[in-house]
């Protein structure tokens, strides 16, 4: 049997919704399936969002950090811009996880990567401000220097 729902599942503060355009973030990260909830969570919370743009890739951070796999890295930059050009997105969090099967490295050489991958996405010239983020064993999110 289906249900049917008489709202978008996920709906949050109707009013604020319907009285403001919405307002979004965007978010580059992998595509497992267990960090998107924590991971959209404290965005939502942390820049007073009603959405996030989740642009995913298997193990993003390696992709930019090498900036070897260029067609993938232009996918990645053209759905940035698109979230930045018609969404307003004004802050971009790049994600590294626990467990990343797409980039199956030590927690170190994942922070060592950091680096490189924020200057990778601010070589694109965009006006945003940009954030790393660490989803550790127990899906909980920190804010990486």
């Amino acid at each position: 049997m289906l249900r049917v729902f008489t709202e978008p599942l996920g709906y949050i503060n109707q009013k604020r919704i319907i009285m403001n355009k919405p307002k979004f973030t965007a978010v580059i990260n992998c595509i497992d399936g267990r960090v998107q909830i924590p991971m959209i969570e404290m965005l939502r919370k942390q820049y007073v969002v009603n959405y996030v743009d989740v642009i995913t890739e298997p193990g993003p951070n390696k992709i930019l950090a090498e900036s070897k796999e260029n067609s993938i890295l232009e996918l990645i930059k053209r759905r940035v811009e698109i979230s930045i050009n018609n969404h307003t997105s004004k802050h971009i969090a790049i994600i590294w996880h626990y467990e990343c099967a797409g980039n199956s490295v030590g927690k170190d050489t994942h922070f060592k990567q950091i680096h490189s991958v924020i200057k990778t996405i601010k070589s694109w010239n965009f006006k945003v401000q940009i954030k790393g983020l660490w989803v550790d064993e127990n899906w909980n999110v920190y804010k990486v220097e």
